[in-house]
């Protein structure tokens, strides 16, 4: 068989902690930053992780060799 290819578009967007679970880049930061709180951008900066549910699917069709 041959090898499956990983979506290059996800392997830019999300990556992998040590334990498996799936990290990525919240949304809201790039523009219009004035009417947002400090408190708001400052919980933006940090990176998310996924639900199971979603991880799920990037694991097995987006990112089949991440982990």
């Amino acid at each position: 068989m041959p090898k499956m290819k990983t979506k290059k578009a996800a392997a830019k967007r999300f990556s992998f902690t040590g334990t498996g679970k799936i990290k990525y880049k919240k949304m809201n930061l790039r523009h219009i930053l004035t009417k947002k709180s400090a408190k708001r951008k400052m919980h933006l900066r940090h990176a998310g992780i996924l639900s199971e549910d979603s991880a799920k699917v990037i694991r097995s069709q987006l990112l089949p060799y991440g982990n």
